[in-house]
């Protein structure tokens, strides 16, 4: 099994992107995940080497519900096209975070607002120019992260997290705003997205394989991060053909955290090439495991994460309770937003590693 997590991400240039928008970005990722039946959603996942791969989901207040993909959408008349259509041309190589559009031209991030019940123009945060550190690049981004706090307010903070050694923070409200850059020493991190820990009040990255975890506090150590060492425990005994699968997959590992319960996961995906339409490459996710993170670092696997499930993609993952509105109100099972597989559903007790 050791080889199995020990295995590095493949890189994949070819990302999703995602967009998710709540009825009060001020309120970050809760206001999505708790929200009333009366509030909405958009979820957009796009190919940023551009063409018609893609999907995207809108909830309107009291249950109105609408997906399909690009395609589909592009024949559809009314408002929530209009905004699907403008989203998608904006959106670029950069998935959003906390109902905020990153997008990157010409060295410059900019921060567009994601809010489908405003009839007024979006706010538009520019950012400061990027600064590329000594051998590394600024051009392909593996995701952003935000801090939950709005990006008018002093405090919120703005990570990236680019493709190789360098992470970047950035606080936008400030007046002497400007890019704080922190090199990563340790290649296993380097194509692992960025996230924000709203419990530790750190982004963290999980380090491929899943063995280590970097935490960085832009007050106290941006330069010095903290490592911890995980110990996975509670692996399921696999039969010769489920190992054969596993083996033959690159993985990936996302780390997610539950606002309602305040335990930390960490998702591992095993995806593999499944076929190859009109010259590009479709990949499919053939397994996942869940591991439980505590403080002490032991990473205990798990088909059983209550009341709740775990949405996901390269851009972005959060954990959606049982008494959200939210349109996956199915407990206990993982979802995955991709150009590749669209939506795909695991539910974690119906996995079967024996046969």
């Amino acid at each position: 099994m050791s080889l199995l997590l020990n295995q590095p991400s493949k890189l994949c240039f070819r990302k999703p992107v995602l967009v998710r928008s709540s009825p009060h970005p001020s309120n970050a990722l809760s206001s999505l995940v708790l929200q009333s039946d009366c509030h909405s959603f958009v979820l957009i996942c796009a190919d940023p080497c551009g063409g018609d791969r893609g999907m995207a989901t809108i909830r309107r207040p009291c249950g109105v519900h609408h997906y399909g993909s690009f395609k589909e959408w592009d024949e559809v008349i009314g408002k929530d096209a209009k905004l699907c259509r403008e989203l998608r041309k904006e959106m670029g190589t950069i998935g959003s975070s906390n109902g905020w559009l990153p997008t990157l031209k010409d060295g410059m991030l900019r921060l567009r607002e994601i809010n489908i019940n405003n009839d007024t123009d979006p706010k538009r945060i520019l950012l400061p120019p990027l600064v590329t550190l000594p051998y590394c690049q600024t051009q392909y981004v593996t995701n952003v992260a935000m801090s939950p706090s709005f990006p008018e307010e002093e405090d919120c903070v703005v990570a990236v997290k680019f493709l190789g050694p360098q992470l970047s923070f950035c606080r936008p409200a400030r007046s002497n705003s400007e890019w704080i850059n922190a090199r990563i020493t340790d290649p296993c991190f380097f194509s692992s997205p960025v996230m924000f820990s709203k419990k530790d009040d750190m982004f963290r990255i999980a380090g491929s394989g899943g063995h280590l975890i970097g935490s960085w506090d832009l007050n106290k150590h941006c330069n010095n991060p903290k490592f911890q060492i995980l110990r996975f425990q509670n692996l399921p005994k696999l039969s010769e053909t489920k190992r054969d699968l596993l083996d033959s997959c690159y993985t990936s590992e996302h780390l997610v955290e539950s606002l309602t319960t305040s335990e930390t996961f960490m998702v591992k995906l095993y995806r593999k090439t499944a076929e190859i339409l009109q010259g590009i490459p479709r990949i499919k996710t053939e397994a996942i495991m869940v591991f439980r993170v505590d403080e002490e670092g032991n990473a205990v696997y798990t088909q059983d994460i209550g009341d709740q499930s775990i949405f996901l993609t390269n851009s972005e993952a959060f954990c959606v309770p049982l008494s959200s509105t939210f349109y996956m109100r199915q407990p206990n099972y993982v979802k995955l937003l991709n150009v590749d597989e669209y939506c795909s559903n695991f539910k974690l007790t119906n996995q079967n590693w024996d046969c």
